[in-house]
């Protein structure tokens, strides 16, 4: 069985998370990446999507999170990392980065976030 990774790089949204009040009225713009372990030597004998990790479905899950208001984002990064977890077992890795771009902390920057490594279902 041949281990590999699919991934999602720079996928945008504008979402309501935050403590602030603005925040959660006007929303704000970020950036999810996704890399996620996965059996994928099935796939590349068969040229099947059906027997690797669709990454079109994987979208899906994190969008759906992401249109439900929190106010940290390590609450919205759990509960995508659990959705993928659940959704897709055979999953043996995830590592998600989130950033909020520019994030009103009177800094110029461009962006604060957080990280999650999970592995066999052990975040590390």
């Amino acid at each position: 069985m041949t281990e590999g990774y699919v991934f999602l790089q720079d996928v945008r949204f504008h979402a309501f998370h935050g403590v602030m009040p603005q925040e959660t009225k006007v929303g704000a713009d970020f950036l999810v990446n996704l890399r996620i372990g996965y059996p994928i030597g099935k796939a590349m004998q068969t040229d099947e999507v059906a027997d690797t990790l669709n990454y079109a479905e994987v979208y899906a899950l994190v969008a759906q999170q992401m249109k439900q208001p929190s106010k940290l984002l390590e609450h919205v990064a759990g509960r995508i990392v659990q959705a993928i977890s659940e959704s897709f077992p055979l999953v043996t890795s995830i590592d998600l980065t989130m950033m909020k771009q520019n994030p009103p902390m009177g800094a110029d920057a461009e962006g604060a976030g957080v990280e999650i490594h999970l592995i066999n279902d052990k975040i590390v």
